[in-house]
């Protein structure tokens, strides 16, 4: 009994009062700290409304995000060709009037954006078929030209790939869309043919005679030719390759022909025979 007593008078002694008010007054004040430092960290009791950004442009809302004294991130972007680039296509959080949700001061509104351009990787094509090559591009959705050019490699190979007029190596990320030039070979190249003689025609007969045999290019030089029916009455005096009979040339090798308006037939030289051949006594 003489132990209570004594603990009995030792609570209801001031000095254990006094510290053990000490004590609580440190604890309000801890916690009053606590709550007063959170509710301004937290700012307690702020309802910022979140706007529907969904279908406008990121440039567009820049500067209502940072009025109502929010910030934004692009989490992503998403190949949309057919919307403006910087489309806003997903926000978190989601708008107010969806979610019911406020948010506060300083909040993130993260974004997904529409891009115009997506990549994709350009294989090696080179000395693969011609056919081949065309449906890996389409595959791929690249655009595609073709252009050839004599070779004698494999007929219908490709021999390179061009980029914006400058080979591109396989493995290299491009723009989808982008067009792929692919030069491929040809080695059909079709048989010679006799060179005509053109001496003495006119321009136009020389070009009928020309395009009936195959595809040349007739290059006219006329030094004394001033107007067009000079042009026309002009004869040709002069042809290179120069004609010889019997020699082939191969379709499309240029033609060169010399004409004159003043033109005059040179007289055809004939050899001598025995019986034109004097007699030595």
């Amino acid at each position: 009994m003489e132990f209570f007593k004594k603990l009995k008078l030792f609570f209801w002694s001031k000095h254990f009062l006094k510290h053990f008010g000490l004590i609580i007054l440190f604890y309000l004040l801890v916690i009053s700290i606590t709550i007063f430092y959170l509710d301004a960290y937290t700012n307690h009791g702020q309802k910022i409304k979140v706007p529907n950004y969904i279908g406008k442009t990121l440039n567009s809302v820049k500067g209502d995000i940072e009025s109502l004294g929010l910030q934004y991130e692009v989490l992503d972007s998403i190949y949309k060709p057919e919307l403006p680039i910087g489309t806003i296509l997903e926000q978190d959080p989601e708008p107010t009037d969806l979610s019911q949700l406020y948010v506060k001061d300083g909040r993130i509104i993260r974004f997904r954006v529409s891009k115009n351009k997506d990549f994709k990787q350009l294989p090696n094509l080179i000395n693969y078929m011609e056919s081949f090559a065309v449906d890996v591009l389409k595959n791929r959705s690249f655009k595609y030209v073709v252009q050839y050019k004599q070779t004698t490699q494999e007929d219908g190979a490709v021999l390179d790939q061009l980029f914006n007029g400058k080979s591109v190596r396989g493995g290299e990320w491009l723009p989808i869309g982008s067009t792929i030039v692919l030069i491929v070979g040809e080695n059909n190249t079709p048989e010679p043919v006799e060179l005509p003689n053109l001496y003495g025609l006119t321009i136009s007969e020389a070009q009928q005679r020309i395009s009936a045999i195959g595809d040349f290019e007739l290059i006219t030089i006329c030094s004394d030719c001033i107007t067009s029916e000079d042009s026309l009455m002009a004869r040709i005096s002069m042809q290179q390759p120069e004609y010889l009979e019997g020699v082939k040339i191969a379709v499309g090798t240029p033609i060169k022909i010399f004409v004159s308006k003043d033109f005059v037939p040179q007289p055809i030289e004939v050899p001598e025979t025995e019986e034109s051949q004097p007699i030595i006594q």
